[in-house]
């Protein structure tokens, strides 16, 4: 074990001697699980059952499958293929066999007879790279998780805006096609949220002086792909009863990098109860009132 980290190490060697005489040696200076395997097809069940090895010490002479038949097996299988290799040899020396064992996807190719502390030292050096490697994996998942708890954070907080929010929201597609909606537009229209998903919003909207079926969908949405956004106007709700609901009406286009619209933001609300006063009503109900004034003041004179 070094600095805490657990370490499974698998040692391939068809002498007992050799398997007996490399354990102990590991198991002097290092801390960590060592698996045996005699021949090359042991060493790959091994890889099969066991899931964490971290690093396979082979020996390449070997009768049936010798270690680099057993290595290329090892990397071409999903689970065994990132296991660092170290080949030890005392038969194939050559330059060529060395070439052959890198090429395979050995991290090392080591000769016998073995000088004890180096290839400890190897094995040390492999360890800590694989701590490193650990210790930068969990700081990674850490960093994911509390991304994903911010962001889960912030996903409940606008939800909660939008359920609780007293204006109807409508999300559209460009189509006109209604994706999203909250609680308030429920109320408001008399629909479940589930029978107002997927409805057009001509089904549902009413704006005062188009007599036309698409007016929706006509020239106030090319003055919104020019503009990004229109001013509230005064429009209506129809009501699943049917009912007329009026609203104060306002329209915003969610674009892309491109420019294209993603989404439209339509946000109403309700008008009922409030009463409409045109601009010549409240200039004469102003005049009316300052005269009322105008008269009390000479009277008191």
């Amino acid at each position: 074990m070094i600095d805490g980290f657990d370490y499974k190490l698998l040692i391939v060697d068809d002498h007992a001697h050799n398997l007996y005489t490399l354990r102990k040696l590991i198991e002097k200076h290092l801390q960590a699980t060592v698996l045996e395997a005699s021949s090359g097809r042991e060493a790959i069940d091994l890889t099969l059952s066991h899931h964490d090895i971290d690093l396979i010490i082979l020996d390449v002479q070997m009768p049936e499958m010798d270690g680099f038949q057993t290595a290329s097996l090892l990397k071409r299988r999903r689970r065994s293929r990132d296991i660092p290799i170290i080949f030890l040899t005392a038969a194939f020396k050559a330059e060529e066999f060395q070439q052959r064992g890198y090429a395979i996807g050995a991290v090392d190719y080591l000769l016998k007879p073995i000088d004890d502390n180096l290839l400890i030292n190897k094995i040390s050096t492999y360890f800590r790279l694989i701590e490193k490697e650990r210790s930068l994996n969990r700081e990674l998942e850490i960093k994911v998780a509390e991304r994903t708890a911010e962001l889960a954070e912030a996903r409940q907080y606008l939800a909660n805006i939008i359920t609780h929010m007293g204006e109807a929201l409508l999300v559209l597609t460009p189509e006109g096609e209604i994706k999203i909606t909250n609680p308030a537009a429920c109320r408001m229209l008399g629909y479940s949220e589930s029978d107002l998903l997927g409805l057009s919003i001509g089904d549902v909207f009413e704006e005062e002086g188009d007599e036309e079926a698409g007016a929706f969908m006509g020239t106030w949405l090319e003055a919104l792909i020019r503009t990004g956004a229109l001013a509230k106007i005064e429009a209506r709700f129809i009501a699943s009863n049917g009912r007329r609901v009026p609203i104060l009406f306002s329209r915003t286009a969610i674009k892309d990098t491109d420019g294209a619209i993603t989404d439209i933001i339509c946000i109403a609300k309700d008008m009922s109860g409030y009463a409409r006063i045109d601009n010549d009503n409240v200039k004469e109900a102003l005049t009316t009132t300052h005269l009322e004034r105008t008269t009390e003041a000479d009277h008191d004179r």
